[in-house]
């Protein structure tokens, strides 16, 4: 099979709406909105009392920011501001008996105080049946940095409470177009973990696919078909700093970066038309090849190690994942088993999971697979869920998905308990991918 018709045949709708290029819409003004859909069944119940600010108004309500977050978690549930009978703003202050008989398990309490043009904020975790303190997080920031800082609190209290990091304080990107075929309008974008504060990092008039971060969280890599061909570009995310690095003969197609910043793995076609697996070496542009077979290979994802390779490829007659050792590509293993479409692999940050995508009847829907056992789980339940990307800490994957005609985005637990939908207040958005811990 060496030609597109053929690739649409194998690879179904997901194919086709690669090759149309039916990105989503979303315009450069509109937001994610986290609309919870499922959570746990016993959340946490938790007291998140206003920080207080001693007649400061610092802009942001950081206190309102930590409990969107940990609602939006699905695991936590929020005391109601107006039920609160005090607001103290640190632990000595809190009367652990007026909390615990309020039914809260856990009180948060601060303060944000004005320093050098900027702000200290500080935080108590208290526990209110033990009234044991904690822990205490203190972070600095200035008014465009006040948001993330809320977010590392979150974090700290996830973490406290939860045993796992946190990820609000991380970012997302994705794929944003406006208007009707052919006049469409193509935005590459990021925002913060929650949606908030999206930015344009990239418009154009031709189509914008398959965004993929540096693990450094640095460099956005993607295709572009502003020049009405597919190119590979990678962009530095700060200061739009940017570079073409593929624009060969054919497709070029999925980048993915090594765990070093080093190489890009990629999707080319060459003049016959046959997808392969290439390793393209950025500073040398020197480009091996990994996968030399008639079936049709893409989508590569490494290994954390930088020493293997998953991707899909059709070889056993319909697409799979498949891993191969980058010293060796000649020796390749079949990973999954039981659908007879699985594809568009993603490894968690420990590397003992996969995440794809899978087909269940007439519908594609997101799995997860051990690594070690190859036992298989089905997490969402849509009709046209696409391009799994686990969070940083390995707790949530965020995807595309379908509601009605719209196309949004959507999250859900590794351990499927908890699902969200992150609706776009304008437009439609598609091919997120969850960017990595600040360092």
């Amino acid at each position: 099979m060496n030609n597109r018709s053929s690739w649409v045949q194998i690879f179904g709708v997901r194919a086709l709406l690669i090759l149309a290029a039916v990105c989503l819409s979303q315009s450069a003004r509109a937001q994610l909105r986290v609309e919870i859909t499922q959570g746990v069944v016993d959340p946490i119940p938790v007291a998140i009392v206003p920080f207080g600010a001693a007649g400061l108004d610092p802009g942001l309500d950081v206190a309102g920011v930590v409990q969107h977050d940990l609602e939006s978690s699905g695991r936590f549930r929020a005391m109601a501001r107006s039920a609160m009978r005090s607001q103290p703003a640190r632990a000595s202050d809190v009367q652990t008996a007026e909390w615990r008989a309020a039914g809260n398990d856990y009180v948060l309490v601060g303060r944000v105080n004005a320093v050098d043009g900027g702000f200290n904020v500080g935080c108590d975790l208290i526990n209110s049946y033990t009234g044991q303190l904690m822990g205490t997080w203190q972070v600095s920031a200035n008014a465009a940095t006040l948001r993330n800082g809320a977010h590392r609190i979150s974090d700290f209290v996830y973490e406290k409470l939860l045993g796992a990091r946190g990820a609000f304080a991380t970012r997302i990107a994705y794929v944003a177009v406006t208007g009707e075929p052919p006049r469409q309008h193509f935005e590459l974008k990021v925002a913060d973990a929650d949606g908030e504060n999206p930015k344009v990092i990239l418009t154009s008039d031709q189509p914008i696919m398959s965004p993929a971060w540096s693990a450094d969280g640095e460099w956005l890599a993607y295709v572009s078909f502003e020049n009405h061909i597919s190119s590979i570009y990678v962009q530095r995310v700060r200061n739009a700093e940017r570079h073409m690095v593929s624009a060969r003969a054919g497709v070029n197609g999925a980048p993915a970066w090594s765990p070093d910043g080093k190489h890009l793995a990629l999707a080319l076609s060459g003049s016959n038309g046959n997808l392969d697996i290439y390793d393209l070496d950025l500073a040398t542009q020197m480009l091996t090849r990994l996968t030399d077979n008639p079936a049709i290979d893409t989508e590569p994802a490494w290994s954390q190690d930088g020493k293997q390779i998953y991707f899909t490829s059709d070889r056993s007659g319909g697409p799979e994942i498949y891993r191969l050792d980058v010293a060796n590509p000649q020796h390749v293993q079949r990973m999954t088993f039981g659908s007879s479409y699985n594809a568009r692999v993603r490894l968690s940050p420990d590397g003992k999971q996969l995440a794809f995508v899978t087909r269940e009847g007439s519908d594609y829907r997101i799995a997860i697979q051990d690594v070690a056992s190859g036992s298989m789980r089905v997490l969402s339940s849509g009709r046209l869920d696409e391009s799994p990307s686990f969070a940083p800490n390995g707790m949530t994957l965020i995807y595309s998905s379908r509601q009605g005609a719209t196309g949004v985005l959507a999250t859900v637990s590794a351990d499927g308990l908890v699902t969200q939908r992150l609706n776009s207040t304008e437009g439609e958005v598609r091919e997120p991918v969850w960017g990595p811990f600040a360092p």
